[in-house]
């Protein structure tokens, strides 16, 4: 008897304990950013952290390079392009003006040295250099651009150059950055690294990475900072500790002091409010009912690697709850989309869906016998009186 009441004592003081960490569960504030707009988000799981206006259109300076690298770096997977390769440096890359890595017409670079040139010292000269290479003219190679970013998902991003310069019909928003420097995290993670580098010597001259997270926040990644007139001071940025890989996009800072400043304070708030968590597939995966089919349930994944991130402090209150239309009748097809998961923060207000995951069948489930469907139909039709 004893036991039974020791039991049921520790089990209420487990309930109480955690009725007391739920309700000390909040969503973190967001920070004060002084600049034009911005964005934060977990480059894992997709989430947005934290933001201002961040589909607004600005002139994004030379972070439009970051488009010119993607296409880069995608020609160079494809095999279309090898880093030995010499490229020509046209009258037209020479006389860009601007950063430049100092190219010049006697030069033959080979592509390896052009990326620096692009990534490091954000030469506008190499810009126009790989442009020319890739597809010919710069014009073309800004069609490539425009389209790459739509399938990318820019909606709001159009290029007219690529370089940056100041110029009609050239812009983005801090939305549009954060996804193409997630997608470059992603797509190419071997050629990610060259973010990182701090400085870089082309023809006897050093020059240094303009982006000062890379010596203030010791979790940097890079990536590319941007200034124009019109833009102000820019940059998007990228952080990485543990499982959390952030990216920060912001415009029209008003120094170059403060573009590395506030955007150090955006990271930060991330990498010290939030976690990144990697759910057990028993916590995803889930097993429904079919009707009328050879077999009486059907087996659900998710459609892609799950990963959410929460505020720290709250990992035992994440919940996943699958959403689907019931009663599911056969054929069902292997790798059909049925369904989704929700992925839920319970907190004391409210509970917050973080994410709504896409669910595929994992195996085929081919119609019954007309008798198998008949005692199915029957059994439906008696579950809803």
């Amino acid at each position: 008897m004893k036991f039974v009441w020791y039991a049921l004592l520790l089990g209420a003081m487990m309930l109480a304990q955690q009725s007391s960490a739920r309700a000390s569960i909040s969503w973190p504030m967001e920070p004060q950013i002084k600049a034009k707009s911005w964005v934060l988000l977990d480059a894992r799981s997709g989430q947005i952290l934290a933001k201002h206006d961040e589909n607004k259109r600005l002139a994004p300076a030379s972070m439009t390079k970051m488009m010119t690298l993607y296409l880069t770096f995608e020609a160079l997977k494809l095999g279309t392009l090898n880093l030995d390769e010499r490229v020509n440096v046209s009258e037209k890359a020479w006389k860009i003006g601007g950063s430049t890595m100092f190219l010049e017409p006697r030069m033959h670079p080979q592509v390896r040295e052009v990326i620096h040139g692009i990534a490091t010292l954000s030469g506008n000269d190499a810009s126009i250099v790989i442009a020319e290479h890739l597809a010919g003219s710069s014009d073309a190679f800004v069609r490539l651009m425009n389209a790459k970013a739509a399938a990318l998902g820019m909606e709001n991003t159009h290029f007219s150059n690529p370089t940056g310069f100041p110029t009609d019909n050239h812009f983005s928003t801090a939305m549009d950055m954060a996804k193409l420097a997630v997608a470059l995290w992603r797509d190419f993670p071997d050629f990610f690294d060259i973010f990182a580098e701090k400085s870089y010597t082309f023809d006897g001259r050093t020059q240094w990475n303009r982006n000062r997270l890379l010596w203030s926040l010791p979790e940097a990644k890079g990536l590319k900072t941007g200034h124009t007139e019109e833009a102000g001071y820019c940059l998007t940025g990228a952080a990485e500790k543990g499982d959390m890989r952030l990216v920060s996009s912001l415009f029209g800072a008003a120094s170059l002091d403060a573009r590395q400043s506030e955007s150090k304070v955006l990271l930060k708030y991330g990498l010290r409010q939030f976690v990144t968590l990697r759910p057990k597939e028993k916590e995803i995966r889930r097993n429904i009912e079919v009707f009328e089919g050879k077999a009486a349930s059907v087996w659900l994944k998710p459609e892609k690697p799950v990963w959410v991130t929460v505020p720290k402090g709250s990992e035992n209150f994440l919940g996943f709850a699958l959403k689907y239309t019931s009663p599911q009748l056969a054929p069902i097809a292997k790798g059909q989309s049925l369904g989704s998961i929700q992925a839920t923060l319970r907190t004391p207000k409210e509970d917050i869906v973080l994410q709504t995951i896409p669910m595929l069948t994992e195996q085929n489930v081919e119609r019954a016998s007309w008798l198998g469907r008949k005692a199915d139909a029957l059994k439906l039709w008696w579950r809803d009186q």
